[in-house]
């Protein structure tokens, strides 16, 4: 089917003026957001609730249309946007599920609510906190990132150390197959044991099993006493000791972030603003939250009093002073886009066990030389998870080459929260074994026979897309 027949059919499922087909119109939903992979598409579809999403997935599937299903549109791997070359010779359509924002059946005592899956985080965060809760996923681009895209990666962000990834969240689901039929159950029950669950089936799918129109998710109490402190420690090693330290003393740790000194400089220059703590070369700087219904400073004091290695610290408890401090985290990518003049960054997203970052992260620095790229690490320490940032990359695909297969010999992942999309393809090899993939495999064609749905994500390949 043309292009403009399968045009003509969505804009009788979906109003016409949500089914872009304009070159203008369709740019912003046709490359992601580190500018890195594009590709163009036959329309964007925009349907504005979940009968719409069935019947265009079952139109699709019935003509043999390529869906690539998209929310915020933050990925950084590729797996939200047209394929830089189409699949095949079948026509592709982007997905948008940005409409699907609704929340709703708030239930303060369940502690849960129902969103749609173009929700910004930001949006979920603020309906939790109207009824004097909170959102148990929080990470910089919450005013962008959906629930559906986080719940497509398995999102993470800043507060995994204490309620886990986007998956844990997920307490029931709506989501519609390539054929159009919709699976899932929205009831919330903490209790149930029926078979099949779909929040764990869809939970990292990559929107290469199903499409999520909406989720039932936990919310968690709301702290009113927050102490963040910035910490500057002599090495890595004695970081990897603090975090020990902190996890077994502190039950109100509630984020333990890691920023390089290589980071950090960055987001001073940026803001003109001083780093609030001396940074010593070849050391690291932490960020750590502390979150209770009582004052947690003390607590924390008291853990930092005795460590070794701790050059420096700045602790604050009043929220602009605490903001000052965060916003050396929040702002690292804001920094790194306003630095990269136009040309990309090339990022890698790994996780390994925390004793192994400082090992990691030579590894990374020896990959950046070896290119003559320009790194800049951050992440989240107590999940061993770094964001691996090259400036200026000449050859992305050998950098990879050198990192990702020492984070599997570590013991690692080689995406730890950002997904695989087609950017890490080539690469799945090394974290799973042909066994996995070829059930994975047999999984997708069960449930997608005519592979409409983000075909080429989370797919082995042999070469780099």
């Amino acid at each position: 089917m043309t292009d403009a027949r399968i045009v003509d059919r969505l804009r009788r499922l979906v109003d016409p003026a949500h089914v872009l087909v304009d070159r203008d119109l369709r740019a912003g939903f046709e490359r992601d957001w580190t500018g890195r992979y594009s590709g163009t598409c036959a329309a964007v579809v925009r349907p504005g609730t979940t009968a719409e999403v069935a019947s265009v997935l079952a139109t699709c599937d019935e003509y043999g249309v390529e869906v690539i299903p998209q929310a915020g549109n933050t990925g950084l791997v590729g797996g939200g946007v047209p394929r830089p070359t189409t699949h095949g010779a079948r026509p592709v359509i982007v997905l948008s599920l940005r409409r699907l924002d609704r929340v709703t059946d708030i239930d303060s005592a369940a502690m849960q609510l129902t969103a749609g899956a173009g929700t910004t985080i930001a949006s979920w965060q603020a309906a939790a906190r109207s009824v004097g809760l909170d959102t148990p996923v929080d990470f910089a681009a919450r005013q962008s990132a959906t629930i559906g895209g986080a719940i497509a990666t398995n999102a993470g962000g800043s507060r995994v150390l204490r309620f886990g990834t986007m998956r844990q969240q997920v307490v029931g689901i709506e989501a519609v197959l390539a054929d159009g039929r919709i699976v899932g159950s929205m009831t919330g029950l903490p209790k149930e044991t029926v078979g099949l669950h779909w929040p764990s089936v869809l939970a990292g799918s990559e929107g290469t099993l199903a499409v999520v129109t909406a989720a039932r998710l936990r919310m968690v109490p709301r702290f009113t006493h927050v102490a963040t402190a910035m910490v500057s420690m002599a090495t890595l090693d004695g970081a990897v000791d603090l975090a020990a330290e902190l996890r077994r003393q502190l039950g109100s740790l509630d984020a333990l972030e890691i920023i390089e000194p290589e980071a950090i400089r960055l987001v001073a220059g940026h803001l003109a603003a001083t780093v609030p703590v001396e940074v010593v070369d070849r050391g690291t700087v932490l960020l750590i939250e502390c979150a209770d219904h009582v004052d947690p400073t003390p607590a924390l004091l008291d853990v930092l009093a005795g460590t070794a290695g701790m050059t420096d610290s700045a602790v604050a408890v009043d929220p602009p002073r605490r903001a000052h401090l965060v916003q050396f985290r929040d702002r690292i990518t804001e920094a790194i886009n306003a630095v990269a003049l136009g040309t990309p960054p090339y990022k890698l997203d790994v996780a390994v066990p925390i004793g192994a970052v400082p090992e990691l992260l030579d590894v990374a620095r020896s990959a950046a030389a070896s290119d003559g790229a320009r790194l800049i690490p951050f992440g989240h320490l107590a999940e061993g998870n770094l964001h691996l940032n090259y400036l200026g990359a000449d050859d992305a695909d050998a950098i990879a080459d050198m990192v990702l297969p020492a984070v599997a010999e570590m013991g690692g992942t080689i995406s730890a929260e950002h997904g695989v999309g087609i950017a890490k393809a080539r690469w799945l090899h090394l974290v799973r074994s042909d066994d996995d993939l070829a059930t994975q495999r047999a999984i997708k064609h069960a449930l997608d026979p005519n592979e409409i749905l983000n075909p080429g994500v989370l797919a082995a390949t042999d070469q780099v897309p």
